[in-house]
């Protein structure tokens, strides 16, 4: 049985295993909130389940989610999501309590996200020629919107990039991950739960911005692995990491590059001409669909489909 059912409240995943081997696996995201049927996305829409969640659902998932010791939970409350072992999110919704004017934490939990984590190994493999010079990995940005297959394109090439490919003619290189929100690596304790070659270390639940230059100091790594990058301290640090002579693989959200080339946090390091591939992905044909892979120009060197 997948990881994920067994922090499920029990009628829920009594649900989940109603439905067929087929849909269950296709299952991407679980929306549970109070008052409202459960909704189940699949790859290829929305199914609700006629099943009421109540309060007492809520309190019994977040006792589960962190071990009966809610209060041990302060900092991903403060987050607003929480991730769990094999690497699964579960984003929370509900009464913002303010400090200062700064979020303190999550309170009166009404809803909750379920975001499952896959593994795809080979995933990235069609396109890793284009990533790798035959001299070194270039640095790569990896652009789509949410439920693209962002993190798990960006997963498998860290463990191509960790454990080598013979046939692509690529050595295994030590690769440090800063694993922002524990969903690249799904770290249970500090230990990577998912596959990556032997030359990999991880900064679990670490700022990315303070994990990268960290990662450089500590663990000296050639390639740099960072998901979600996005803040004005981001771009700071990846100039710091570039100047550092570490290559840099990453993820952020958009819809192209058109579109984030003049968005204000990513402007100063698209102009400075750091990256020399982007990788853009859409749902066309579901999740890892590759629409565009483009030089550090912005263009289109090949256009193709994995996954």
């Amino acid at each position: 049985m997948n990881t994920f059912y067994s922090f499920l409240p029990k009628k829920i995943a009594d649900q989940l295993l109603t439905l067929s081997p087929v849909e269950r696996e296709r299952i991407e995201e679980i929306r549970i909130r109070i008052g409202r049927p459960l909704e189940i996305s699949l790859h290829d829409g929305v199914r609700f389940i006629d099943m009421e969640m109540t309060k007492e659902d809520a309190v019994q998932f977040l006792n589960k989610l962190s071990h009966y010791s809610v209060y041990t939970m302060d900092e991903e409350l403060k987050r607003g999501y929480i991730t769990v072992e094999g690497g699964h999110r579960v984003g929370l919704a509900g009464k913002v309590i303010l400090e200062e004017s700064s979020v303190k934490a999550i309170r009166d939990i009404a809803s909750f996200n379920v975001r499952i984590a896959k593994e795809k190994i080979g995933s990235a493999e069609p396109f890793a020629p284009f990533l790798y010079n035959g001299a070194k990995w270039l640095h790569t940005m990896i652009i789509g919107p949410p439920q693209t297959g962002k993190t798990t394109i960006l997963r498998d090439l860290a463990r191509i990039a960790s454990s080598g490919n013979a046939k692509h003619k690529i050595p295994a290189l030590k690769v440090g991950i800063v694993d922002e929100r524990s969903e690249i690596a799904g770290c249970l304790d500090g230990i990577p739960q998912m596959t990556f070659g032997t030359r990999v270390d991880v900064l679990d639940s670490c700022p990315k911005a303070e994990g990268m230059m960290m990662m450089i100091r500590s663990m000296s790594p050639n390639i740099l692995v960072v998901d979600e990058v996005g803040r004005k301290e981001d771009g700071e640090a990846i100039l710091e990491a570039v100047n550092a002579g570490v290559q840099l693989i990453m993820t952020t959200h958009g819809t192209s590059f058109e579109e984030i080339k003049n968005r204000p946090t990513l402007k100063p390091i698209m102009e400075s001409g750091i990256f020399e591939r982007y990788v853009e992905l859409n749902r066309a044909n579901g999740p890892g669909t590759v629409s565009a892979i483009r030089n550090g120009h912005g263009q289109i060197l090949r256009e193709m489909k994995v996954m």
